[in-house]
């Protein structure tokens, strides 16, 4: 039981904080693809 509580203690931290990121990125990538498209759009109806 000692063994596992160390196991979480090491790998949790790092865990939790790699999903908070990946969590934030992908809202960045989001926001990043809708301005694209829109770029595209207003791209599209220009001369």
């Amino acid at each position: 039981m000692e063994n596992l509580w160390a196991q979480v203690g090491n790998y949790g931290f790092p865990m939790v904080i790699t999903l908070y990121l990946l969590m934030r990125v992908e809202k960045k990538l989001d926001e990043l693809t809708g301005a694209i498209n829109s770029l595209a759009r207003i791209l599209a109806k220009s001369p």
